[in-house]
């Protein structure tokens, strides 16, 4: 069938025709990746896919350069994108993400808890991981030794970046640790085999492994808490409290705790009360709030005790008359575990204090409890007097709060 007359008058579409504006726009949809194949097909492809402007994206997407540091590199941004990703290219997945979350860190942290910045180490180069790996005879996660080539870790100090706890007979601080650290601390015994520890505490010994190996029940690059087996004949038999399962999601979702307020900062340190928001209850001018966090180090599977630790604020709004001022005379506490059992509690004051409470006063204070079951909640009430009128007595609701031990697996060793 022949072609019609007009069609075959036509001329043939070159790209060579095509005018640069639309296909510049075409070409900035494309991934780096497309775009740098677009360079080997023709001349004209090569020449647009080298304009500098469509690199920018890139470079902003991947390696969060900013127009600042490409001023200060004084090179193209095609440039940049190109040495940029013969350093990090392997970790063209992770780097934003995790240095993204350094940053925020960082910037929280010289707003809040400024001593723990010069803690940070410097980050380490690709030749310092390779050799770990060659020491442990063992492969590091993309993720781990991405977060590494930001920082190298924190130096063994307190207060410790990743969190504190303080009962009064209790403390903990976790740091860190730079990657030889953590290489030295590479463990084969049995109950931790190809386990690498990403944290510790110089008050407990208390560390968060990294599983690098599916071994021992443990799923690869698994991150959890240590417990010894105390019910176990074989000391090595462990019960491992699950705090992540990759290194990427562990460390982004504790920084995202942090930098937006989900855990207190007391006296320059992160406290790891977890606080629900909807925990709030409002008597009068008395509002009483609850955060509460599981401590896995006093806990145990076997026989089961599983310890949580709750702070407890109680604030009197500051448009209070002063004649609501008050005193705190005594606590009822009704507790409950995950089987329903019930156990009553009624006391003089809290922690051995009785404080006052005035228009615009803050108390605070921490406490502990255990479970035999995995999970349980709180619930009662303070009762107060009147400092103006101390025939007045009245109750203040304190909101029922839940305490969730995390997942466990028990080691197979």
């Amino acid at each position: 069938m022949a072609a019609p007359p007009d069609m075959a008058l036509s001329p043939t579409l070159s790209l060579e025709l095509l005018p640069t504006d639309p296909l510049l726009l075409i070409l900035s949809f494309l991934d780096y990746r497309d775009l740098v194949s677009c360079c080997y097909l023709n001349r004209r492809l090569n020449q647009l896919s080298s304009h500098d402007p469509l690199w920018k994206r890139h470079c902003k997407k991947y390696w969060l350069i900013s127009e600042e540091e490409k001023s200060r590199r004084n090179q193209s941004w095609r440039a940049i994108f190109i040495s940029t990703y013969s350093d990090l290219g392997r970790y063209i997945h992770y780097y934003a993400t995790l240095k993204k979350a350094w940053d925020d860190l960082e910037q929280y942290l010289g707003q809040w808890c400024p001593r723990m910045i010069s803690s940070l180490k410097e980050s380490v180069r690709e030749e310092d991981l390779d050799a770990v790996e060659a020491q442990i005879r063992c492969k590091l996660p993309d993720d781990y030794r991405c977060s590494f080539r930001i920082h190298n870790g924190q130096k063994l100090v307190v207060p410790g970046l990743m969190g504190s706890m303080a009962l009064s007979n209790h403390y903990r601080s976790e740091d860190l640790l730079d990657i030889d650290t953590a290489a030295g601390g590479f463990q084969q015994r049995l109950g931790l085999k190809q386990c690498l520890p990403l944290t510790f505490c110089i008050h407990t010994g208390l560390s968060q492994y990294m599983a690098l190996e599916s071994v021992e029940g443990r799923n690869k690059y698994e991150i959890f808490y240590q417990c010894p087996e105390q019910m176990a004949r074989n000391p090595s038999t462990i019960v491992m409290f699950i705090t992540g399962t990759s290194y990427l999601e562990w460390f982004t979702s504790y920084v995202n705790k942090v930098v937006t307020g989900g855990y207190p900062i007391i006296r320059d340190q992160i406290f790891r009360y977890v606080h629900d928001k909807d925990c709030v209850a409002t008597t009068e001018d008395i509002t009483v709030s609850v955060s509460t966090s599981f401590l896995p180090e006093l806990s145990s599977v076997h026989p089961p005790h599983y310890f949580f630790t709750y702070r407890i604020r109680i604030e009197m709004s500051k448009d209070a008359l002063p004649e609501n001022a008050c005193q705190l005379e005594s606590r009822y506490w009704r507790i409950t575990n995950a089987k329903g059992d019930v156990e009553e509690v009624q006391g003089p004051g809290v922690v051995g204090e009785f404080p006052v409470i005035t228009p615009g006063k803050v108390y605070e204070y921490t406490s502990c409890t255990t479970f035999t079951t995995t999970s349980g909640y709180m619930e009662g009430y303070y009762t107060f007097h009147c400092l103006y009128n101390k025939d007045r007595f009245f109750n203040v609701t304190i909101p029922r709060f839940h305490m969730v031990c995390p997942a466990f697996k028990v080691s197979t060793a």
